[in-house]
């Protein structure tokens, strides 16, 4: 399942942009106009019992600011909070980061910067163990079974041998089906360091993943043209 991310801004076109490049970058997007939207989205995922991942939160907003939603969102949640404001000025993003306030994003940005936040976040929350995650034995679907004590994946009855990099790889995309995954994604994941563009380490691995798996290169894992690769549900 995506990640969802909660864009709370009274600016349209911010929230335009940021939906748009997180979007692309494989995350489920919401959004709300101000404070109070932004309470009302977060009170709903949870009684839906989806949860938000991570909040981009706007400091200015009409009716409820920002600093007023952090104060809520900390009442009960750890989850990892950006702000986002116009507000330069180092006693408020002092102010922010002693309300819980994770990151801080000072307009105007680049997006793929405030994108490139967001990963980390949800890196350093997630991945790396930070946040409350399920823990399960087992990973199950369609067809496969990833067993993360012994690290071994069956497909029906046979086992197929992975290495240490193509483990970490299927368990990120079988703990997330559908879900595009960048190639930088994928390599911090299953090498655990910085990304190098003109490395060719992903598609190898890809590429002998499908090969275990079937001999239609994309009955699992398919090729997103553009963004990167998803397993298949």
């Amino acid at each position: 399942m995506a990640y969802k991310i909660l864009i709370a801004d009274d600016e349209p076109e911010i929230r335009d942009i940021l939906h748009l490049y997180l979007e692309k970058d494989g995350y489920e997007v919401i959004e709300a106009a101000d404070g109070a939207q932004a309470l009302s989205a977060l009170q709903d995922a949870a009684l839906r019992e989806e949860g938000v991942d991570l909040v981009i939160l706007d400091i200015m907003m009409p009716g409820i600011d920002g600093y007023r939603v952090l104060r809520n969102i900390r009442e009960s949640s750890n989850i990892p909070v950006i702000m986002l404001s116009a507000k330069s000025a180092d006693s408020d993003k002092i102010l922010g980061l002693d309300l819980g306030a994770d990151d801080y994003i000072t307009k105007p940005f680049v997006p793929l910067e405030a994108v490139a936040r967001v990963n980390s976040n949800i890196r350093r929350f997630y991945a790396l163990g930070a946040g409350k995650q399920k823990q399960a034995d087992e990973l199950t679907l369609r067809d496969l079974k990833l067993d993360l004590a012994s690290c071994q994946l069956l497909q029906g009855e046979r086992a197929i041998e992975l290495t240490s990099v193509e483990f970490k790889i299927m368990k990120l995309f079988m703990e997330n089906p559908g879900k595009v995954f960048t190639k930088q994604q994928l390599f911090e994941q299953g090498w655990g360091d910085d990304y190098l563009v003109s490395d060719n380490n992903i598609m190898v691995c890809i590429s002998k993943l499908r090969a275990k798996l079937s001999e239609d290169g994309n009955a699992y894992i398919k090729t997103i043209r553009g963004l990167g690769y998803r397993l298949e549900k």
